[in-house]
């Protein structure tokens, strides 16, 4: 099974402002995209979602990751040692890592959510 990840106002798709689109853009955020997803506020989330659910206990395989859950999942991925989580993930670099951290944060700062499509 497969899995885009989005950020978002509002659960079942992608709903970003301008402003929102200007911030992912803006931090040139390099992540794996699928068919569907990659830059403007999205990636492929079945990649990351061992090293995310590891380092946030948090699984991106849910239809809506509220707000507030973001926002949580942001504050463990910026105090992560990215080398670590590489090398127990070994399916994603420590550069990925801190991307997913960058994202994250942008998420908290816009009060955004996420939404996952299989």
């Amino acid at each position: 099974m497969g899995l885009d990840t989005y950020a978002s106002r509002t659960s079942g798709r992608q709903d970003l402002t301008a402003e929102d689109e200007r911030a992912f853009d803006n931090a040139r955020i390099e992540l794996c995209g699928g068919f569907h997803s990659g830059g403007g506020g999205s990636f492929r989330g079945k990649v990351y979602d061992s090293a995310v659910s590891d380092v946030t206990g948090i699984s991106l395989y849910q239809e809506w990751i509220s707000p507030e859950e973001a926002r949580q999942m942001a504050a463990a991925l910026q105090v992560c040692d990215p080398e670590k989580v590489a090398a127990k993930d070994g399916d994603v670099t420590a550069y990925e890592v801190r991307n997913l951290a960058v994202f994250f944060q942008i998420c908290a700062e816009r009060g955004l959510g996420l939404f996952g499509w299989s």
